[in-house]
């Protein structure tokens, strides 16, 4: 929670609660339907709650935007954004029912409201969004495929474009050759200083 704090040190107090409950849930859930490696779980606040953050150092959603979450998983990086932004509504999606049930779960723990999440595919999700999000569920030329059709027109605040934010890691200039629209990336070393996050980046593509 610490490390929380330090980055992002203007939490409500509901938010300081909702943070410093996440893990003891997660432990909780992980015992009955694994969705997090047990090494992981030791490096949780880090490796999955900042990071799945590290998106709101990149565009601050607003109030009432409409964010989709493409193979969460668990729930991240869509649960700690909709703790941080709880007047943006957050849907959270997979293909897999169980980690679905995790979602729902936690999110009813927390007393999130922003929250609903579904057991489907990206392809099937029929709205549009203001923005997709996903921690690195497959090659980024593919995920663009699968979510282009699902973004809304416009800007976002700031003049920042509504489009796709995408946790991932590494060198990418061979997978992002040739992938049609514009493309922005954001080191997350020039927002947090712990080595885990030295090859780790947040990608803003747009149309």
């Amino acid at each position: 929670m610490d490390l929380i704090l330090h980055y992002f040190s203007d939490l409500t107090a509901q938010q300081k609660t909702q943070f410093a409950q996440l893990k003891a849930l997660y432990v909780h859930w992980n015992d009955q339907i694994n969705v997090i490696s047990r090494k992981d779980l030791d490096n949780f606040y880090e490796r999955h709650v900042l990071h799945s953050l590290g998106i709101a150092k990149v565009y601050a959603f607003q109030p009432e935007e409409r964010v989709l979450d493409v193979g969460t998983g668990g729930g991240f990086p869509g649960i700690p954004l909709a703790i941080l932004f709880p007047e943006t509504r957050f849907v959270l999606v997979d293909s897999i029912g169980k980690k679905i049930k995790v979602v729902n779960e936690v999110a009813h723990a927390l007393g999130l409201k922003n929250v609903e999440a579904h057991q489907i595919r990206a392809e099937q999700v029929k709205d549009r969004f203001d923005f997709v999000v996903s921690r690195a569920v497959t090659a980024m030329p593919v995920f663009i495929g699968w979510v282009k059709h699902k973004i809304a027109k416009g800007k976002g605040n700031s003049s920042f474009s509504k489009g796709i934010l995408y946790l991932k890691g590494g060198d990418l200039s061979d997978e992002l050759k040739g992938v049609k629209g514009m493309i922005q990336e954001f080191p997350l070393v020039n927002f947090f200083e712990q080595e885990f996050f030295e090859t780790k980046k947040v990608v803003h593509w747009f149309p």
